[in-house]
């Protein structure tokens, strides 16, 4: 009976210990230890900082070079850019989430379903999208990239531009009629796009789908050229004036909460 109740024991704290991967574990104690000499360190310095023996160290060195965790200047270690990147994956994980929160009290606020998007390398980027019973969101039937001159999103986005900024994209996406309502014409959408007021929220009535309307209030998130967007049925479009409005007016308040890498 001892023995029985001696072996659960044992076995439960074999469960219960975590699985430890020792070669993980070394890496990350020369990646700390890197940390500690801002200068660099040679390898002999690092194995005695980690208390590793050189010849591993030698071995882990090489792994985490070629991985772009450390680099090696004149002869010493620092880190390398992925080391980096590990932090800006974080501030982007976090910056996804307050706009994904931002987003979700705006359309209890105001009704509707709503929009975060940028202009990122040279394309329109729709990031986040809120939506519940009763305020679904604009079916992407034409791509939203490429259809910039149909809806609120892209033409807030592509008015945030300059000229050059703005043939740059339409040289790449065409405009494109997508109902009777779409302006197609290039030059008469550059005219459009030059004539609108700044900061004022961009209104869009059935040209990207027949049924909604839309409104989007240009933002800028550090450098980034951004917009917060909504949409409606279109039964309901005597009230997207008011409703953009609103979306204009809590704008700055979100975007207090909104200083992160996207």
């Amino acid at each position: 009976m001892a023995y029985a109740l001696a072996l659960g024991v044992e076995m439960a704290t074999e469960k219960a210990a975590p699985t430890l991967i020792g070669s993980v574990q070394r890496a990350l104690r020369l990646l700390e230890a890197v940390g500690e000499h801002r200068s660099g360190a040679t390898a002999k310095q690092l194995a005695r900082r980690a208390g590793l023996p050189l010849g591993t160290t030698y071995h882990l060195l090489r792994t985490l070079t070629h991985e772009g965790y450390l680099a090696r200047v004149d002869g010493l270690y620092v880190h390398g850019e992925a080391v980096g990147s590990l932090g800006r994956h974080r501030e982007v994980r976090e910056g996804r989430e307050a706009i994904s929160h931002a987003l979700t009290r705006l359309r209890e606020e105001l009704g509707a379903a709503t929009y975060f998007a940028t202009y990122r390398d040279g394309e329109v980027e729709v990031v986040d999208v809120s939506e519940g019973p009763g305020v679904e969101a604009v079916e992407e039937w034409a791509d939203f990239g490429a259809t910039g001159n149909a809806h609120a999103i892209g033409q807030c986005l592509l008015g945030q531009l300059d000229r050059e900024g703005r043939l740059d994209y339409f040289s790449r996406h065409r405009p494109l009629s997508l109902t009777r309502r779409t302006v197609s014409d290039t030059p008469v959408l550059l005219r459009r796009l030059e004539a609108r007021p700044l900061g004022r929220p961009v209104l869009e009535q059935q040209e990207y789908m027949p049924g909604v309307v839309c409104a989007a209030v240009p933002i800028m998130v550090g450098a980034a050229v951004c917009t917060i967007a909504l949409s409606l049925p279109a039964v309901q479009s005597p009230r997207l004036p008011a409703v953009a409005d609103r979306l204009a007016a809590r704008v700055g308040s979100v975007m207090d909460r909104l200083s992160f890498t996207i």
